[in-house]
């Protein structure tokens, strides 16, 4: 049973995680075939996160 108190902790980058695991589990159940390398990273937003930090 889980303490009274608001003693609950977020780890915000733990959740993170979690999402981008759903995200890419909806994009693999509704591909017909395997996702590429490059279907990942833009499900994971890759690309993105690399022009925004300027490499």
């Amino acid at each position: 049973m889980a303490p009274v108190g608001g003693t609950a902790v977020q780890d915000h980058v733990a959740l993170a995680e979690i999402e981008l695991c759903g995200e890419l589990i909806i994009a693999a159940s509704a591909a017909e075939h395997r996702l590429s390398l490059e279907s990942i990273d833009e499900v994971l937003k890759v690309t993105e996160e690399r022009e925004a930090s300027g490499d």
